[in-house]
């Protein structure tokens, strides 16, 4: 019995913990939530909507400072600079899809316990589509605008032939990259032989050029050889003519220069 109530009141505890733990959870003050819709709305209204596309680019162009300057003085909003850059570049490139702005039929503003943020939604209505304008604000005492992005409303359609297609290019990419792949590895094949023509050219080189040289030695030799004999028969012959002997003669080698001088 002891047992069973000492669960119980574990049981109890335990329920009381979590609902205490529910009950922390912070709510936006509804006058702060109004007061950032409405400020959202004059932004996209008054702001964005406004500006055609090139006095976007000019304005964005200009850079973050004179962007918080500019919001500042004529919204009274404090503003992050690169997050309204970045807002300009965001609404500019969904202009071809959302067409002209219309109207805005619906807004929201949430507290957002993760990031301590407070995020504002505006549905917004344009000639060809909806989209939403997702605007977050700091929970600090100016409530900072540190971003504001609009998205397109996209139909399931839409949006699985965009994922069709973007499934596509990325196995058209792969591909590419593999066919490309398989060229560069099958032209090692024919670095072996490439290399081997140049060695057997090489090598070809240097037998002609020693096989020339070895004929030169010979014709060189031959020629010598010849001339001594002519020398030795010289000799025979002076000495019968003569009737002397022949030991005396010395025989040479004669050698033929360039110029067709003989030495003896």
């Amino acid at each position: 019995m002891k047992k069973l109530k000492l669960i119980l009141c574990f049981m109890t505890a335990l329920v009381l913990l979590a609902g205490c733990g529910g009950s922390t959870r912070k709510t936006l003050d509804p006058e702060v939530a109004t007061a950032l819709e409405q400020t959202t709305s004059n932004l996209v209204t008054q702001f964005l909507a406004a500006l055609d596309e090139q006095q976007s680019a000019d304005l964005s162009g200009q850079g973050g400072e004179y962007l918080e300057y500019v919001i500042s003085n004529y919204f009274g909003v404090k503003a992050n600079g690169n997050g309204m850059v970045n807002a300009i570049n965001s609404w500019n490139s969904s202009r071809e899809d959302l067409g002209d702005f219309v109207s805005i039929t619906g807004m929201n503003a949430a507290y957002d316990d993760s990031d301590k943020n407070i995020i504002v939604t505006l549905d917004v209505v344009g000639s060809k589509r909806t989209a939403k304008v997702e605007a977050i604000y700091k929970d600090d005492l100016y409530k900072t605008l540190n971003s504001l992005t609009t998205n397109i409303d996209w139909t399931f359609g839409e949006k699985m032939e965009k994922a069709g297609l973007n499934t596509l290019l990325g196995m058209g990419t792969v591909f590419i990259v593999l066919i490309i792949i398989s060229l560069i590895i099958s032209l090692f094949n024919f670095i072996p032989k490439i290399q081997a023509a140049f060695s057997k050219g090489k090598e070809d080189a240097k037998i002609t050029a020693v096989d020339n040289t070895i004929a030169q030695i010979v014709e060189k030799e031959e020629q010598e050889d010849d001339l001594e004999i002519v020398a030795v028969i010289t000799a025979a012959i002076a000495a019968a003519s003569y009737g002397g002997s022949s030991d005396d003669f010395v025989v040479r080698s004669i050698v033929r220069r360039p110029n067709s001088v003989w030495n003896r």
